[in-house]
C-alpha cells in the first residue's frame, strides 16, 4: 500500500524515525515521532531545504516522488530533510544529498546556512508540515547527478533569478511551499 492511501500509521517508515521538536526559537524541546509531527495538528520541528546551483546561477529542483505522504510530486529545491537527534543541519544536508541526488561531497565546497524561518502548511487530508526551517545553499563543480528514484521523480536545472521573477511561467510544477518561502526570502 502507497503511504498516500492511509493504511497503519506504525506500518509507515516515518512511524519509526524521530525528529527534533522545537520551539518558535528553534530551541531544542526534546524529539518527536516523524509521523506524529506531521498528522493531526503536528508539533513543530527542526528541518531544512538545500538549494543546489550550478556555477551558471541556475538552480537543481527535483520532483518529489510519488510515494512520498506529503507534497507527493511536487517540486523541491531541491533537496529537504529533517536532522536526526544529535546531528548538525550541514551534516544532514550532507546525508540528504548523497542520499536523493548521489552528490557526494568533494563536488562542492561551499555549503552553508543562508536563511532561517517558521512555516505551517497543511496538505490535502494526508498531514502537516510545521517547521523551523534552515535553508542551506551550495554551488555544484560538477554537476554529476545520481538521483534515487524513491527519493526524486525528476529534475531540472532552471534560471533561478527568472524563477523567481516570473513564477506564474513555471506554475504548472507546483512547488513545495518550503521553497517558496525561501525563495521569496532569498530575494527581500
Amino acid at each position: 500500500m502507497s503511504p498516500n492511501e492511509g493504511g497503519d500509521a506504525e506500518s509507515h517508515p516515518n512511524a519509526a524515525q524521530e525528529v527534533i521538536a522545537v520551539d518558535a526559537d528553534d530551541q531544542e524541546q526534546g524529539t518527536v515521532n516523524r509521523l506524529d509531527a506531521h498528522t493531526g495538528e503536528g508539533v513543530r520541528h527542526r528541518a531544512f531545504t538545500a538549494l543546489v546551483f550550478d556555477g551558471e546561477g541556475r538552480i537543481l529542483l527535483g520532483q518529489r516522488a510519488p510515494d512520498k505522504r506529503l507534497w507527493d510530486t511536487h517540486w523541491d529545491g531541491t533537496v529537504a530533510s529533517h536532522p536526526r537527534p544529535g546531528q548538525s543541519q550541514k551534516d544532514a544536508c550532507r546525508q540528504r544529498l548523497i542520499d536523493e541526488l548521489g552528490v557526494t561531497p568533494d563536488q562542492y565546497g561551499d555549503l552553508r546556512i543562508t536563511d532561517k524561518f517558521e512555516y505551517k502548511r497543511y496538505y490535502e487530508n494526508a498531514g502537516l508540515e510545521w517547521e523551523v526551517c534552515a535553508v542551506l545553499k551550495v554551488t555544484l563543480d560538477d554537476t554529476t547527478l545520481d538521483p534515487a528514484p524513491e527519493e526524486i521523480a525528476g529534475r531540472l536545472w532552471v534560471d533561478y533569478d527568472h524563477l523567481h521573477g516570473h513564477p506564474r511561467a513555471y506554475r504548472q510544477l507546483r512547488l513545495c511551499p518550503w521553497f517558496e518561502i525561501a525563495m521569496r526570502r532569498d530575494f527581500e
